[in-house]
């Protein structure tokens, strides 16, 4: 392959697919697709979709008979089925090296302490910094696939030379990807993290050019660039118009934070008096609309809520580290219902501590369940088809994406995951009693549903054990372990 040519632009040949199915394509409905055959063309477009009908070689069918293409059959296991791939919506990639460091801290403390003075260490305040930068980069987007990660909306620093290489990684590695060149020019709690007015828009366009430049004109993007203002009390007011106008001007994205913390919440109303609230703030300065991806969101008012509605912007929800950092418990399922606001999930590394969107769905159903036990309602609990269509279509809506990924359909993506719960190392034992035998046998469907709780449940990266993105395999696990023989004791 072309050094020049993104990994999910490479060449592939036409495979068709043999394998169940378990994807979330309505809020709430979690379908089951039993023995289906999945035709993926050379741009790793979904061409075919129908059931398999117990042929022993549907490659020989007349549809496809004396077409070149592959033949993988993923049904020959009863404990494997597709997924969708996750779509990650809010992630600090120069954070990783920080997961698990400052449950003590509230948010605002966490930044000064721990955050900044990391992200500090990819900048030219780093001699070293581009080395530094690839390591890291590298492991965080390659942690992210092995969990079935086949999208995800980044934030990195505030430098740009580091933010380009983490384009040119994202590439490289195969994830299609949003970049984030964290906007900094206020920063008085923390005043060697900051950038001038002039240099941010300055590396902002420069990212913009690398990102078009990457994906070598196609429409099915490898990376673009994503507009983000770090928080409202980390910009100026000239700032962030003008990223409202350069959002506006080149059809891109934005991302940022709001109410995750009530301190910050409070220093918000000081600082933009003029502004009814925090979302105000951001729709004042033209950075709220349905291209806007809000993480967090813990603590909107009513007003906060129906301006949300009106336009069209969605929500990350990043439960583990809203409870890592004692944020709070946003109310996501009267978003979802109440409000019509959709929502996805983040990881949000490193005030997040869970590197897979599995791992967060599951804290999406728990966190909401203790939401339900102090408020005293069971009607604000998440169920797990609303955890996994957060984890792929919401997640695929929020990105603008949700006609390409998110689910299996003729004219989709193929980006999907094998999940396989006998996979070597497993955490989740399934027995005989519990595997889906054969599709026609009555109890299959349940069967298999009750895999998919258990998966969700007890799974982790290890029954992730293949991942496509836009057709390509970018991730292959299979056959990586080695078992050592006991020996027998006399």
């Amino acid at each position: 392959m072309s050094q020049n040519i993104p990994k999910i632009h490479s060449p592939v040949p036409y495979t068709l697919y043999r394998a169940s199915l378990v994807h979330t394509p309505k809020l709430g409905e979690l379908e089951i697709l039993p023995d289906m055959l999945v035709g993926v063309d050379s741009k790793g477009v979904i061409d075919y979709l129908e059931p398999a009908s117990g042929s022993s070689n549907p490659q020989e069918s007349p549809r496809f008979k004396g077409k070149q293409m592959r033949y993988v059959d993923l049904h020959g296991t009863p404990c494997q089925f597709l997924v969708p791939g996750f779509i990650d919506t809010h992630i600090h990639a120069p954070q990783y090296p920080n997961i698990g460091i400052g449950s003590e801290l509230p948010l605002l403390k966490w930044l000064e302490k721990h955050t900044f003075p990391l992200e500090t260490q990819f900048t030219d305040e780093n001699p070293d910094k581009m080395a530094f930068a690839e390591e890291i980069y590298s492991k965080c987007i390659d942690k992210s696939l092995a969990n079935g990660t086949t999208t995800a909306s980044y934030f990195t620093t505030i430098d740009g030379e580091t933010t380009n290489l983490f384009a040119d990684l994202l590439a490289r590695h195969g994830q299609r990807g949003f970049v984030g060149k964290s906007c900094i020019d206020c920063n008085p709690d923390f005043p060697h993290y900051e950038e001038s007015f002039e240099e941010c828009v300055e590396s902002m366009e420069t990212l913009i050019d690398h990102c078009n430049k990457l994906n070598c004109g196609k429409s099915d993007f490898a990376v673009k660039a994503i507009i983000t203002p770090r928080f409202a009390l980390s910009c100026t007011r000239e700032l962030m118009t003008k990223l409202g106008s350069l959002a506006k001007e080149h059809k891109l994205p934005i991302q940022t934070h709001i109410s995750e913390n009530k301190d910050e919440i409070r220093l918000v109303r000081e600082t933009f008096p003029e502004c009814e609230n925090y979302a105000s703030v951001y729709d004042k300065h033209s950075l709220l609309g349905p291209s806007t991806i809000m993480a967090h969101s813990i603590h909107l008012s009513s007003d906060e809520r129906e301006l949300f509605r009106k336009s069209g912007c969605s929500i990350s929800h990043c439960p583990p580290s809203n409870s890592f950092l004692t944020s709070g418990e946003a109310p996501v399922h009267r978003y979802l219902y109440e409000d019509k606001i959709n929502v996805s999930l983040g990881t949000d590394l490193s005030g997040g501590y869970e590197q897979s969107i599995l791992g967060v769905a599951r804290s999406a159903i728990m966190v909401s369940h203790h939401l339900a036990m102090h408020t005293e309602n069971n009607n604000v609990r998440v169920s797990i088809a609303e955890a996994l269509y957060m984890a792929t279509m919401g997640g695929a809506r929020a990105c603008g994406l949700g006609d390409q990924v998110g689910s299996f359909a003729v004219g989709k993506t193929f980006d999907a995951q094998l999940v396989d719960l006998d996979a070597p190392g497993t955490n989740v034992d399934v027995f005989a009693f519990q595997k889906p035998n054969k599709p026609e046998d009555d109890d299959y469907k349940e069967k298999l549903v009750h895999l998919v709780y258990r998966w969700v449940f007890s799974g982790d990266d290890r029954n992730c054990v293949r991942v496509w993105c836009n057709g390509r395999t970018v991730v292959n696990k299979e056959n990586q372990w080695v078992y050592i023989e006991r020996e027998s004791k006399e």
